[in-house]
């Protein structure tokens, strides 16, 4: 015993002799790219953080350091590291790209042209910086022509007078569903929210969607109007629905699956969600839950009609087996850079496998 205890108090000390080998900001940096390449951008983030602590002033780091902070949803961290690159290194289009993107997601539709319009001047043949900078010119001016109406959670932006009545109608649809929506899932957006009532031809213009799309959640939720006072129904059920995407992405700005993301905006849009259950039933052939994790925006009207019906009934199944309380947990997991399949796990004590499955 006592022989014991005495060979255990020499290796002790002998391994504290030895020196740690520290990474240099180089190793750092190089791990932190190595993250970002394999999706795991928080431990990306912890290694540029690293690396910066010995060298401020590499664009390269700041770069990586701002791309890692935007995977997470981290905007105003992502901002900062993504100004200071461009400070450092103008020509960098990719970081003036990201950051463009990252105000115009904000609102900041005016910072977010300037960005691009500084990128095009080391990048003039940039077709995609052109492309993109055409079209926020265009939404820029035509929202320049709109009126507001504002709410304490909302600010919606309307075409003209005609639209006043529809425009007012809008903010207490939405009010009413921040505070039915935020009860359910525990969650209050603290941002305000932008929301633009469009013509149909607007909204296809601005925002190219399919022809069934109803709205559209990008950061601002857009919905087109025409109809409305006729059908106000199905108005109030897609600004619902919009606000979802809105709450949900206040919780987890990236990796929600969109199954999930489009399964709760339907349950709480506050249509007959057993109409949609049957129908996920029914249909034949069902796609794979894992191929509902990207977007539907590619899909035909049918392809999608089943889609959305398949959301809606896994999320219904794990609402009534996990509860909210369980899918907020997951969401907010993502939110800090979890692995979908973890957090779920984690969160509803079922895997992510056996869960496809059913």
């Amino acid at each position: 015993m006592y022989q014991l205890a005495a060979l255990t108090f020499i290796f002790v000390m002998a391994t504290a002799a030895i020196p740690v080998q520290r990474l240099t900001p180089a190793q750092h940096a190089r791990a932190g790219w190595e993250a970002i390449d394999a999706g795991r951008f928080r431990e990306a983030a912890e290694a540029f953080t690293e690396a910066l602590k010995g060298v401020t002033q590499e664009p390269t780091v700041t770069l990586g350091a701002g791309i890692a902070a935007h995977r997470l949803g981290h905007a105003d961290t992502a901002r900062r590291y993504l100004l200071d690159t461009l400070r450092l290194e103008p020509t960098l289009t990719v970081a003036s790209i990201l950051l463009g993107d990252i105000l115009y997601q904000a609102g900041d539709i005016r910072g977010a042209l300037q960005t691009y319009e500084q990128a095009l001047v080391h990048a003039p043949k940039d077709e995609a910086l052109t492309t993109r900078l055409n079209a926020w010119r265009s939404e820029a001016a035509l929202h320049d022509k709109f009126g507001q109406k504002l709410s304490d959670h909302f600010t919606v932006l309307f075409e003209g007078p005609a639209e006043d009545a529809l425009a007012q109608k809008a903010v207490d649809v939405l009010e009413a569903a921040y505070w039915r929506v935020g009860a359910a899932l525990y969650t209050y957006p603290i941002e305000p929210i932008t929301v633009v009532l469009y013509t149909r031809e607007q909204f296809r213009d601005v925002t190219q969607s399919p022809d069934w799309a109803g709205g559209a959640y990008d950061g601002k939720i857009r919905v087109p109007v025409q109809g409305a006072m006729k059908n106000t129904r199905e108005f109030e059920r897609v600004l619902a629905h919009e606000f979802t995407h809105a709450l949900v992405k206040s919780i987890a700005p990236r990796g929600v699956p969109q199954w999930l993301n489009e399964g709760l905006a339907m349950y709480f849009e506050g249509s007959d969600t057993s109409k949609q259950v049957a129908l996920a039933a029914a249909a034949e052939p069902k796609h794979p839950l894992a191929k509902l994790e990207g977007p539907f925006s590619g899909m035909d009207k049918d392809a999608a009609s089943v889609a959305y019906a398949q959301s809606v009934a896994a999320v219904k199944l794990l609402l009534d087996e996990a509860g909210a309380p369980a899918i907020v947990g997951v969401l907010s997991d993502l939110g800090r850079g979890l692995p979908f399949a973890e957090a779920f796990e984690r969160n509803t004590n079922m895997s992510y496998v056996e869960f496809q499955k059913r």
